[in-house]
């Protein structure tokens, strides 16, 4: 059994997280800012500094985890209404994030779990999938806060010893999803027509289920100290694919049009969202294949395992 300290518990991610380790006989102390959320008998720590700023100070002369895992970020948004986002990006996901590492180190945890982006590389593939020794070329403040975290991280684990591993999900989906993903299931949900039955370009996504559980071994597996690990479903989808699989599981058939994906770009570049159709037009697959092989690890949920459980979500709450 390890003692596991989660930053960001009350998250679309960090309860699922929190949950698995609980079941596999872990002990968990949940760090948020607000108590909303978390799960039922966990050990609950609330600071309310966005930046994690005076953690060390405040940390629980009683708590000594084996391994911190941090969730907690600063989240990727279509329009940031920020004066300089990079900034804004930036006093979260690094300053933040390092005030988290050091605090951790100097209260006695070995390892600290990051948990990055697949943005932090690219927002396409350029036809490859993305394996971890990729050259990292982040497009927007959040993926470059996130690879700015993950040097600094490397650097830190240099001068202290302490073990990090960096892990680095596609889109994640699950119950409680929302943004974008949110937004394709009402669509499907109300009949409305979506010009997406033409993109053939492919997606790697991962399911809340199985993040956490590839969580759950970084945090605890000695093989996967000082390693950066990209984790997906294993099976990619393109967005037609993908909303074809909702409406099945919706029992609310997608209605698709097949509009050229050159069409759609142009739609974009008039109407301002340039960004959103390339998104939409263009692969990002990641290749995972480092996870299994150094940890034996493979997810124990399917695509349509995690779609069922997302549309019966849904089904339940909207």
């Amino acid at each position: 059994m390890s003692s596991v300290l989660i930053t960001g518990a009350n998250g679309l991610v960090g309860r699922t997280v929190c949950r698995t380790l609980t079941d596999h006989g872990h002990e968990v102390t949940a760090l948020v800012r607000r108590t909303d959320g978390v799960l039922d008998g966990l050990r609950v720590w609330q600071h309310g500094a966005s930046n994690f700023d005076q953690l060390s100070a405040a940390w629980p002369r009683d708590l000594a985890p084996d391994c911190v895992v941090h969730l907690a970020a600063r989240v990727h948004v279509m329009r940031d209404d920020s004066p300089d986002p990079d900034a804004a990006f930036y006093a979260t996901n690094v300053e933040g994030t390092l005030r988290v590492a050091r605090a951790a180190h100097s209260h006695g945890a070995r390892r600290f779990v990051f948990v990055s982006s697949i943005k932090a590389v690219a927002e396409c593939d350029e036809g490859v999938p993305i394996a971890e020794s990729a050259r990292a070329l982040p497009s927007d403040p959040y993926g470059r806060s996130k690879l700015a975290a993950e040097e600094a991280l490397w650097r830190l684990s240099e001068e202290t010893g302490l073990e990090v591993v960096v892990v680095r999900p596609p889109l994640v989906y699950g119950p409680g999803v929302g943004a974008n993903f949110l937004q394709m299931m009402n669509a499907v949900w109300r009949g409305i027509p979506l010009p997406l039955g033409r993109i053939e370009a492919q997606r790697s996504l991962v399911y809340g289920g199985n993040l956490a559980h590839a969580i759950m071994q970084c945090a605890t597996d000695a093989r996967a100290a000082n390693a950066c690990f990209h984790v997906s479903d294993g099976q990619d989808l393109s967005v037609a694919q993908l909303l074809d699989s909702l409406g099945r599981h919706l029992g609310k058939p997608a209605r698709l049009i097949p509009v050229p994906p050159g069409l759609l770009r142009f739609a974009g570049a008039i109407t301002g969202r340039t960004a959103q159709m390339e998104r939409l037009t263009t692969s990002l697959r990641v290749d995972s294949s480092l996870i299994r092989a150094r940890l034996d690890w493979h997810p124990p949920f399917s695509v349509d395992d995690g779609l069922e459980a997302t549309a019966r979500w849904y089904r339940a709450t909207h």
